[in-house]
């Protein structure tokens, strides 16, 4: 057995990052167990941000409570003290990636994918459009995007047909009052108070049948106060007889209860809408174009067909919207690190089963990768659980074969003192804990005279960096 005082390291602490940590105790304490002797473990988990819980905290839209009550679970995760958390910390910039594989056995990279994947079409570029990636940011209170956005348009497209595209166009559509119950910070809530939105489309390339949002988003769109959703005959006609999308309804539930919502929001002819707002459902619309003088004005689509293998083809036939706004919800992907192999194309980390490899398909020894920089951003925050679980089982497997280079520092290196001498105001857990019964306070203070209806805030996040940095290290009282 030569498991012994391993020390890890945790690049990112969202999901991923704190789902490979927890695993990786509990499968020390077992292997300790089967052993019988005490292995010595720990793990630092670092963050670029102020606060934990990255996608949770900064990339689910603030009216899905269910989602971010996996905040309490991770919660418990860190909060058991086997993992240091060290934020406020960029990786290349206060610490170089080798200075990790120096005072560590392994580094695990769990950074996710903060970007947009591109949307190459003539005219993306124009002011008025948008990555979606980058107003999930802003609604959210990320501390590195501006404070304002530019809310200004009445007719808004939402390029994409999966569960991001829902969230901007169900927050761009849904009248601010009814998301003061969540934790938007004030910013926010002034942003889309002002907004003169009166219509939002959502275009897919593909049909109804194969959509890829999940039940519950899409049937939260039909619950939303004073908002319509049109959806159109044509789509469902065209979609028709398609055996591909036939045999999805067949075989899932999921594209059953899906269809169902759908074909429920179909109207009469002389149906009228009653809402002030209306949010519009499109299907077999193919993004050919971005168009405007100076600044967007209209998008071009192709419509397309089913092409019965659950792709579509183009019809040659050309549709105008004249809109002011597009927001392109067509994925993410992963940004590189520096020191760490990068796949461009791929827009992750090369790896085999998490253990990260160079550009020979080689194995470096003490690197792993998990979660979406490991796989791509695909899959439900749950999914990362598989993902930590098969790359810290390599990760012991490597570390019980001897295979793990020893750190070349000591092991016991106190990596904050390190940061403290460069002067970066790192911030701990004991931090954290003060930020969050911070923004708590906030929500609790929160005042709803002059609103017809009271309404109770759990939180208000805190937006700036500066100011959470100040929160969670006077409240952890950590030395400047």
């Amino acid at each position: 057995m030569t498991l012994q005082n391993l020390r890890v390291a945790i690049v990112g602490a969202g999901p991923a990052g704190i789902y490979a940590g927890n695993i990786l105790r509990r499968q020390v304490a077992a292997l300790g167990q089967e052993v019988g002797a005490e292995l010595e473990l720990s793990i630092d988990l670092f963050e670029s941000l102020p606060a934990p819980y990255g996608l949770i905290r900064y990339g689910v839209a603030p009216d899905h409570p269910r989602i971010k009550g996996i905040v309490n679970s991770l919660h418990e995760m860190l909060d058991s003290g086997d993992v240091r958390l060290i934020g406020n910390v960029e990786i290349g910039r206060d610490i170089e990636v080798a200075e990790l594989r120096e005072r560590y056995d392994a580094v695990i990279f769990a950074t996710g994918a903060l970007r947009d994947a591109p949307l190459n079409v003539p005219g993306v570029e124009l002011p008025g459009s948008f990555g979606s990636a980058d107003f999930v940011a802003w609604y959210d209170g990320h501390p590195d995007v501006p404070r304002e956005w530019p809310l200004e348009a009445e007719s808004i497209a939402v390029i994409g047909n999966g569960n991001v595209a829902l969230d901007v166009a169900r927050v761009l559509a849904k009248h601010p009052k009814d998301l003061l119950s969540t934790d938007i910070p004030e910013n926010v809530y002034e942003g889309l108070a002002a907004s003169p939105v009166t219509d939002v489309h959502v275009f897919g390339r593909r049909g109804p049948g194969h959509v890829k949002f999940t039940p519950i988003e899409l049937r939260e769109l039909g619950e939303v106060p004073d908002v319509d959703i049109v959806v159109y005959d044509e789509d469902f006609e065209a979609a028709a007889g398609d055996p591909h999308a036939e045999a999805l309804h067949a075989s899932s539930n999921q594209v059953k209860v899906m269809t169902r919502t759908l074909n429920g929001w179909r109207k009469p002819a002389d149906w009228v809408p009653t809402a002030s707002r209306r949010l519009h459902l499109h299907f077999l619309h193919s993004p050919v174009e971005i168009t405007g003088d100076g600044r967007v004005e209209s998008v071009r689509f192709e419509r397309t067909r089913p092409a019965g293998d659950g792709s579509v083809v183009g019809t040659g036939v050309f549709v105008d919207y004249p809109v002011q706004a597009v927001y392109r919800a067509v994925g993410y992907a992963s940004s590189p690190l520096p020191g760490v192999p990068f796949d461009e194309v791929a827009a992750v980390i090369p790896n085999v089963e998490g253990r990260v490899v160079d550009e020979h398909g080689t194995p470096l020894p003490g690197v792993y990768a998990t979660g979406w920089i490991k796989r791509g951003p695909v899959g439900l925050i749950g999914h990362t659980k598989g993902d930590a679980l098969e790359t810290v089982t390599h990760l012991l497997a490597d570390a019980q074969a001897g295979i793990l280079p020893r750190p070349v520092e000591d092991a016991g290196a106190d990596v904050p003192e390190l940061l403290q001498e460069r002067g970066v105001p790192f911030t701990t857990w004991e931090g954290w804990l003060a930020l969050d019964a911070h923004e708590r306070g906030l929500g609790e203070a929160f005042s709803s005279d002059g609103f017809e209806v009271p309404v109770a805030r759990e939180r208000i996040k805190v937006v700036s960096r500066d100011e959470q940095v100040e929160i969670s290290r006077s409240g952890a009282l950590v030395d400047s």
